[in-house]
This record gives C-alpha cells, sequence and structure tokens, in this order.
C-alpha cells in the first residue's frame, strides 16, 4: 500500500484536493445560494436540492469545460509551435509528428510498448491521437452540460422576473452565456501562456515543469 501510495502521489493528492474543493463550493455556494432566497423573499432551500440545481452545475461545468479547452489546446498546438527557452516546448527543431522511430510505433515499438502502438491502420492513429481527443470530447461534453444546465438557470431568472423563458438555441446567443464562458477561457489562456514564456526565465528545481536550475534561458524542450 505505502508503494501504490508513493507511485501514485501527484494523481492521490490533486483527487483529494478536487474533491475537498469541490465539497467546499458546494458549502459555499449553497450558503451564498440562500442568502438571495432570504433577499428575495423566498425560502432556503437544502443542501441537496441546492448540489442538483442548474445553478450549482452552471458553475461547475464552466470552469471544467474551461480546463479541458487548456488542455486539448495545448496538447495539440504544442505538436507545431515552439516557444524558445521554454521547457513547455519541444526542441527547436522537432517540430511536428515526429518519426515511427522518435515515437516507438509500428515496427519500432518496444517489447513493452502497448499494443495498439504495434497496431496498424486507424487504430494506430486512433492511439496516436487519443490523450488529445479524449481532452477535447470531455471539453465538448462539459461544455454542453454548462449550456443545459446554465439556460435551466437562466430561465429561472427569466420567470422570477416575469419575462419569457428562452430555448437552448436562443440561450446560446444570450450574453450570459458567453459572459460565463468567455471569462473563464481568458483565464486559462492566460494561465498557460504564463507558464510557457515564465518558465523561460524562472526555475523551480526538481520540477519536470521547470529547466534545470542551471541550465541557460536559451535551452528549449528539456526538463529538470
Amino acid at each position: 500500500m505505502k508503494r501504490f501510495v508513493r507511485d501514485n502521489s501527484l494523481g492521490l493528492v490533486f483527487g483529494v484536493l478536487f474533491l475537498l474543493v469541490l465539497v467546499g463550493q458546494a458549502l459555499a455556494g449553497h450558503a451564498h445560494f440562500n442568502q438571495e432566497q432570504l433577499t428575495e423573499g423566498l425560502p432556503p432551500v437544502s443542501l441537496a436540492r441546492y448540489v442538483t440545481s442548474a445553478s450549482f452545475g452552471t458553475d461547475v461545468a464552466e470552469n471544467w469545460q474551461s480546463e479541458y479547452l487548456q488542455f486539448f489546446l495545448y496538447i495539440f498546438l504544442t505538436v507545431w509551435l515552439l516557444q524558445r527557452g521554454s521547457p513547455e516546448s519541444k526542441a527547436l527543431d522537432e517540430p511536428g509528428l515526429e518519426s515511427d522511430r522518435e515515437q516507438k510505433v509500428g515496427a519500432f515499438a518496444d517489447d513493452d510498448s502497448p499494443a495498439w502502438a504495434r497496431a496498424r491502420g486507424w487504430r494506430l492513429h486512433l492511439f496516436s491521437n487519443s490523450l488529445g481527443l479524449v481532452m477535447g470530447a470531455i471539453f465538448l461534453a462539459s461544455w454542453f452540460a454548462q449550456s443545459v444546465s446554465g439556460v435551466a438557470a437562466f430561465n429561472e431568472d427569466q420567470l422570477g422576473n416575469l419575462q419569457d423563458p428562452v430555448s437552448w438555441g436562443e440561450y446560446l446567443m444570450e450574453p450570459d452565456f458567453w459572459d460565463r464562458t468567455l471569462q473563464n477561457w481568458q483565464s486559462e489562456l492566460l494561465a498557460v501562456a504564463s507558464m510557457a514564456i515564465l518558465a523561460i526565465y524562472l526555475r523551480q528545481r526538481g520540477s519536470p515543469q521547470s529547466k534545470p536550475v542551471g541550465a541557460p534561458h536559451s535551452a528549449t524542450g528539456i526538463d529538470g
């Protein structure tokens, strides 16, 4: 068990932190929601009803979709795009998909390579792009979940203000939807750009996200 925890500590710690933060968001959001209910002269709701509400679903989904958009874009764009001096970039002479030998696929696969790395045709193509495709699929799914829960929450406000509800398609044209969406997208894109550029000049000893402390600023595509 100790060996398992050590070998998987990064994923386990982030998983636990995710659950703690999600619970914290639910509790804080529930308290805030009930404050607004009381202000409007409405009865408070239970925690169970809040976490199954459109309001909570929208808040969660809009953050998830922006995170997975970041991963999706980063995975695919770093195949071709470079950043001199950044450990987040490939070496300057290695843009593109790389050779089968470099990628250890087909006839160049190792004995312990995944089975689909030794395959041909659509299976190799699918496996070769599986990480980016799954990240993109999760982004689309969470974006759709945000839009569905968002239109429900939006229509609750519409009815509360004695206004007509809107359809899902109409909600996609509403400023409310794009305000929620774009404010998350811009923060994620800023974070990625900051990481790629700051890592050129700054270091974190022992981190694979940083170059070795003594590496020159111009060193590209190496980690510590």
